[in-house]
């Protein structure tokens, strides 16, 4: 008796349930909802674990010969261990299902010696690092399996503030979720993130774990790779960024192709336009624009004639309010045609056509000093220094502590504003250099000898 009340109370419990989730409204017409998008997406987006062997110090006591001897300290607990230690959990993009090719944050494998993957579907692989841009916060990854499903890119150009998003990710170790927004802005730069910010802003929660995760349009195709939050107690407060899929796309392509990334240079100094500044150069009112200070010889610029003292309006059609923006506009240039440039001198708007090179600052410092034997030197993009390109992992500079990305400010205390005074300043002369490094938010000294 009690049992058969028990079952019908169930059922009953069941037909409350299902009535209470419609899959119609009262006019028989379908609800919307997001499952057979997410069907389809969910299985390429993966979770990311790393891992890092740790060495870990003797306690200095174990050291004391007369402490080993009166405790009989066994000898194996003299030597340094090694530990194994989970790192971080993150998230990844399959964009390439035949080569195994995965998407996701630098920030979220850096430092790792292992890197696993999870599928949704519960397999388990060791992904291979094939190569990374920390600038811009991209690393790619590739797996060896089969049965993969991969992410269709969207032409993050075309996204609007207002459009629909979906994030999908690995907040806070949870495993796969989904959290839905809209573009709340784009091409958010300046906040001091990466070296390279062209955001696009969203509502849609992106949590610790969410990094390298994607944000996808109701069709289900990829808009941009979810990087960073604003967190001032440290949980989502509707205010995430994701990087763009154009931009992704483009630093993708170059590791796959070529194993590391170049960005475009024009060979000019710039400096942001004041409320002064604004006025002495007499701007429309709501203007904006980006001051150039120095030209370089022998440049891009200074072949398409811009002079110091020019105001870059905008380029390819697209505005420059601040430095940040111009960065990013010239480093992903196409290099195969001239980009328009809209410039304000002297009262007038003038058009100039620049053609955009990834090799012209491309300075390779082996026969400069021999101490940089094996570094390669660029122009750093607000002429503040040059920058590490690439660093043989067996050169001097490198086993000193120089790595890739470090920007050099002042060599023996003379500041440096671009690889041609490095290679002035440097020509001829031997013995040990004192370098000022600027790296991440950081800056110190290091002696090369």
């Amino acid at each position: 008796m009690f049992r058969t009340a028990l079952l019908s109370l169930m059922l009953g419990f069941g037909s409350i349930s299902q009535a209470a989730l419609p899959l119609a409204d009262s006019q028989g017409q379908e609800l919307p909802t997001l499952a057979p998008m997410l069907e389809r997406v969910n299985p390429a987006v993966v979770n990311i674990a790393t891992y890092s062997t740790r060495r870990v110090g003797v306690n200095p006591l174990l050291r004391d010969p007369f402490f080993q001897r009166f405790f009989d300290i066994p000898r194996q607990q003299l030597q340094p261990q090694q530990r194994r230690a989970q790192n971080s959990a993150g998230s990844g993009v399959i964009v390439d299902a035949a080569e195994g090719t995965i998407v996701t944050n630098f920030h979220v494998i850096k430092g790792a010696d292992e890197i696993q993957i999870q599928l949704t579907d519960g397999r388990s692989y060791e992904a291979t690092l094939v190569g990374a841009d920390p600038e811009v916060d991209i690393a790619v990854l590739e797996i060896e399996a089969q049965s993969l499903t991969q992410l269709d890119l969207r032409d993050s150009d075309q996204v609007r503030v207002g459009d629909f998003v979906v994030a999908i990710g690995n907040p806070f170790g949870l495993g796969q979720t989904i959290t839905t927004g809209v573009v709340s802005a784009l091409g958010r730069s300046g906040l001091g993130i990466e070296g390279y910010e062209n955001f696009i802003q969203t509502d849609a929660s992106i949590n610790p774990g969410n990094s390298g995760g994607a944000l996808v349009d109701l069709n289900g195709q990829l808009v941009g790779i979810n990087t960073a939050i604003i967190a001032p107690g440290g949980g989502n407060v509707g205010i995430g960024f994701a990087i763009p899929s154009n931009m992704m796309r483009q630093v993708v392509d170059q590791i796959l192709e070529q194993g590391s990334v170049s960005r475009g240079q024009i060979g000019i100094s710039i400096q942001e336009i004041t409320p002064d500044l604004q006025s002495a150069f007499k701007m429309r009112n709501g203007e904006s624009g980006v001051l150039v200070t120095g030209v370089s010889d022998d440049s891009p610029a200074q072949q398409a004639g811009l002079q110091p003292g020019d105001v870059i309006l905008s380029v390819d059609g697209k505005a420059t309010p601040d430095i940040g923006q111009l960065r990013n506009q010239i480093a992903f240039a196409s290099t195969d045609r001239s980009v328009p440039l809209r410039v304000l001198r002297d009262g007038r708007r003038i058009d100039l056509q620049v053609r955009v090179s990834r090799s012209y600052t491309n300075e390779t410092a082996a026969s400069v000093h021999p101490l940089l034997e094996g570094a390669r030197f660029e122009n750093a993009p607000d002429s503040r220094g040059v920058r590490v390109v690439s660093l043989a992992p067996d050169s001097r500079a490198a086993l000193a502590g120089l790595e890739i990305e470090d920007r050099i400010l002042s060599i023996n205390r003379q500041r440096i504003n671009n690889v041609g005074e490095l290679r002035s300043m440097l020509a001829g002369r031997r013995g040990e250099l004192l370098l000022q490094i600027q790296r991440a938010r950081s800056a110190f000294y290091l002696v090369l000898r």
